[in-house]
This record gives C-alpha cells, structure tokens and sequence, in this order.
C-alpha cells in the first residue's frame, strides 16, 4: 500500500509552528513526517531554518503514530557521523522506533557554515560512504575505533540504542550513486519520480526497501495566489539537484532563479484548489515504483488552512487513487 507523507519544510516555518502542524497531520492522517536538516533556506524569502534535531525530538512527544525521518542529514561536514550516529540512536529511543536516518552528499549551502571545503561530488561520495560505515556500526552497538581517509572515530560506543535500531534510507540521483549505495541502506530516497531508478535500485539491493520520494504542491483556494506563493517560496526548486548542491549562498540561489516566471513553477509544482490535479501529479511517483509519498506544502502563510480544509480530503483522494498492492 503506497504511503503518504508530511514534509516539516524547516526552510519555511519556525519551529514552534512546524511542532504543531506535525501533530494535527498525524490526526489528519498521515502515515509518516518528513523534515528536512537545513542551516539555511534555500532563499531569503523563506525565512528560517530550525535545527532539525531538535525539532525532531518535540515532534516525537506530540505524535505517536507516524513514523519520522530526516529527508536528508548530511553526515560528513557540518555533522561528524559519530554524532549523527548518537542522534538518530536517541531520536529512534523517544519515537519508540518510529525513526529513518535519511542521509546524502548534503549541498554547499548547509556545508560551508563550518569553514570547510566543499568537495567535488566523487569526493562527498566517498565520505557519505565512510559515513555509513560508521553510523551502520555504531548503531549496531559496536565499540568503534576507525581509521579512514575521512573520519576518525577512538573507541566509540551509543549507550541508548532503540531494540529495533535505526534504518538507514540514502539519497540517490543516478546508476553511479545507486550502485555504491544500494547494498549499504536499508531504503532509497529520491526527488525524480523516474522509473528507472526504482529498477537500478531492486537490482542492486538486496530485500525489500521502502522508496521515499517527495513531490512540492501549493494549495490555495486561489490559483493565482498559489502560484504566487510557489514561484516566491520554490523558484529555486528549477535548478535541479546538480546545481542545488554546490551554490553556496542564498543570494547565489536568487541570482540563478532570477528569470525564473511564475508560469515555469506552475508548469512542475501544481497550484491552486483542484485537489485532483494534485493527485495526477502525485500519481507519477507511484507509478515510478515509489511506495512512500511525502508532501510539501509550499509556504508557511496558507500552511494551516492547508491542513484544517484540503490535506484530509487530499489523502482520501490519493488512497483512492493509489495501488493497494
């Protein structure tokens, strides 16, 4: 049964309103919540950027039912994997293990906060997979002494793991990310609802895994006004992950999103009040394969009307709509 998501967009909203919104979607219906793990929004216009951890942590004391992840934490710069290891081990021990590690290659954006460089992708690749190394044992309940070309980790043990542990879901964008990380995560993660690499990921993973994706929409009893709303908050959404990754700033994000049209977002984000239309656009991540869903709301102004009028009447649209099988 393909499963649908929330997505607390910390890129958008403060942290006291992202508590709140994941409590009343877990009443409305929803079967898991995303969060994203960002130091900056991807514009100014957006406006915040909370720590997810942290935001995490509440919103596994106001749900009890919905599974959460990060959608995704990058475990190699701003974070070493040691403690994003601790993290998610105590994340999983207050949901009652309801908790995903979701991790990637991570963006410029977030990254070079800590002064570090940032690397080619070969590289960020080769430390996301020393990463998981790490963060696969220690979770394990290893004590850890390691010794890589990246990281470093003397002696390290978790003293509060969840009894079921923690399943790792990884980002993957293509055959060369698919082939090297497939076998190392427990569940797939991506942004493109392309068949294909639902197909190279059964071929390279052994067992079943969930295939997460996430699909942007902006309701609004307004078209227009939806729209508006998708081209200020989600313009940046038109580069595309390779050009997402490596632009530093959020100036740099406005700079190569300033001849973006209002009518170009509405051409890949579906706005306005047809709930129906949503669905069709929802439809091709199901059909791709995938079988976890997560919604994003665009913005913050309409967020809570999105949620007390259009997500409950949505899901029932999209359960119907959905394969069961």
């Amino acid at each position: 049964m393909t499963r649908f998501g929330y997505t607390l967009m910390t890129e958008q909203s403060g942290p006291k309103e992202l508590v709140g919104y994941a409590a009343q979607a877990e009443k409305i219906g929803f079967d898991f919540e995303v969060s994203s793990d960002h130091y900056f929004p991807w514009i100014d216009e957006q406006g915040h950027a909370p720590y997810a951890w942290s935001l995490l942590g509440a919103v596994s004391q106001v749900t009890s039912r919905v599974d959460l992840m990060t959608y995704v934490t990058c475990p190699t710069l701003r974070y070493h994997p040691a403690v994003v290891a601790q993290k998610a081990a105590t994340l999983g021990v207050l949901s009652d293990g309801r908790f995903t590690l979701g991790l990637g290659a991570g963006e410029n954006l977030n990254e070079h906060v800590v002064g570090e460089r940032w690397p080619a992708v070969g590289e960020r690749h080769d430390m996301l997979e020393e990463a998981i190394e790490i963060i696969r044992s220690l979770l394990d309940g290893e004590r850890l002494t390691y010794d890589g070309v990246h990281f470093r980790t003397d002696s390290a043990k978790l003293w509060d793991i969840p009894a079921g542990g923690v399943d790792l879901a990884v980002a993957v964008s293509g055959a060369q990310s698919i082939s090297r990380f497939a076998p190392l995560a427990d569940h797939l993660v991506a942004t493109d609802p392309e068949a294909s690499i639902i197909q190279q990921w059964d071929q390279a993973h052994e067992g079943p895994s969930r295939k997460i994706g996430q699909i942007p929409i902006s309701w609004d009893r307004d078209v227009e006004v939806a729209t508006q709303r998708a081209h200020e908050q989600f313009r940046w959404f038109a580069g595309g992950w390779k050009v997402n990754a490596d632009l530093p700033t959020t100036e740099a994000f406005d700079g190569a999103t300033q001849f973006v049209r209002p009518e170009d977002v509405a051409e890949t984000i579906p706005c306005g009040p047809d709930l129906d239309a949503i669905v069709e656009a929802v439809a091709a991540y199901w059909e791709a394969g995938f079988t976890d869903i997560a919604l994003v709301q665009v913005g913050d102004a309409a967020q809570q009307q999105f949620l007390d009028e259009a997500a409950g009447p949505l899901l029932e649209k999209l359960r119907a709509a959905a394969p069961t099988d």
